[in-house]
């Protein structure tokens, strides 16, 4: 068996993915050193991005396995050891250019990634349940995601997502937690338990402005934003700051529901965004007998879905509906979406159907306001 060299070792180290930055440990300088005995062991000190950082263990077992397969390799010996303010910098500027001041990537010109700001007239109609299944959904096919709970006052995302994990700080960088496959940032997050969040108008803007200036997405191919219920500043914000973002709307049956939603789709006319489409959520449940009951009545999803393709002047797709079941709320408790825990079910493959929908849909003026009055009559 020829002797195992250090361009072996260091090769198996360029296969392993920092948990946080989803980028090899070679790339991002991480690897101190590798030292090899004369009886096969090998000794490897990792840098880590901060004294405090929460993948310590998990990047000691990914280095760990990806030495251990390198043919004739002994004992392996993980040390690990925190960059310095130099290093720290270096690697800020490998991952996001010599600019000193953070910008938006999704507002730049050339931005490839899609942006959907799910957005609901009222609460309690299930927008970050449908958030967290399409961002999972969207995952599970293999697209790098990433979630933003710009629904500051009522943030939900990190239940039902499963996770507490909090973020780490690298320079001015923020790194957000990964649950999975999806990347997440939540003022949940930041804050003490279920301290509640007092903030007025400018805070809300700032703290949206940092969720996607601050953090670090890497490429994402599909960032969703779970907004508050409403048009109030949030979604103005959300406006002025990713202009490119498109609008989708989640509603029930309900016809008192659905002239809400309405509303909140029809910002698009005043911030010119699309609107990719309308959800409808808790569309029928299904009893025993394979009869559908109507709880919230019928009809809601397809008279927004009409109602804005008039207003904006394009067609606005009614994307889906999604059956009303308990095992869609019991995935949100749990923090394991239904569309990963049974895919196949009723409500798991309504909402699987509608992330394929927003997965591949090109762009286009589709969904778009093209400022035609529609109302005025010749």
């Amino acid at each position: 068996m020829s002797a195992v060299t250090e361009s072996d070792v260091r090769g198996a180290l360029a296969k392993v993915l920092d948990p946080e930055i989803r980028k090899p440990i070679t790339e991002l300088g991480m690897v101190k050193s590798v030292t090899l005995e004369d009886d096969g062991s090998v000794d490897i000190v990792i840098y880590l991005t901060t004294a405090g950082c929460p993948m310590r263990t998990e990047i000691t077992e990914r280095v760990t396995k990806a030495v251990a397969d390198v043919a004739g390799v002994g004992a392996i010996r993980v040390e690990l050891d925190v960059m310095n303010d130099e290093q720290r910098t270096e690697l800020r500027k490998s991952l996001r250019g010599e600019s000193t001041e953070p910008v938006i990537p999704f507002a730049q010109p050339g931005s490839l990634t899609r942006v959907y700001a799910v957005a609901s007239g009222k609460g309690g109609v299930g927008k970050s349940s449908v958030t967290v299944n399409l961002a999972a959904a969207m995952a599970a096919k293999g697209l790098s995601v990433g979630v933003l709970d710009a629904d500051i006052y009522g943030h939900s995302i990190p239940r039902m997502l499963g996770t507490d994990a909090k973020p780490t700080q690298v320079e001015r960088m923020i790194m957000p937690p990964i649950a999975h496959d999806v990347k997440m940032i939540s003022i949940a997050q930041f804050t003490q338990g279920n301290t509640p969040v007092v903030w007025r108008g400018p805070m809300l803007h700032r703290a949206l402005q940092q969720f996607l200036a601050d953090v670090f997405w890497g490429d994402l191919d599909v960032l969703l934003l779970d907004l508050p219920p409403g048009t109030g500043d949030v979604a103005i914000s959300v406006a002025q700051l990713i202009p490119g973002a498109e609008i989708l709307v989640v509603t029930t049956p309900q016809q008192a529901a659905a002239e809400v939603a309405e509303r909140a789709g029809s910002i698009a006319l005043q911030t010119r965004q699309r609107i990719v489409g309308v959800v409808e959520n808790m569309s029928w449940m299904e009893l025993p007998d394979g009869t559908r009951m109507d709880v919230f009545g019928s009809g809601g999803g397809q008279t927004v879905a009409d109602r804005l393709t008039r207003a904006v002047g394009a067609q606005v797709p009614l994307l889906g509906q999604i059956p009303l079941e308990q095992s869609v709320r019991e995935g949100g408790d749990a923090g394991v979406p239904i569309v990963l825990s049974e895919p196949d079910s009723a409500a798991g493959a309504a909402l699987r159907s509608i992330a394929d929908k927003l997965s591949v849909r090109a762009r286009g003026l589709a969904g778009m306001s093209l400022g035609i009055d529609t109302t005025r009559h010749l």
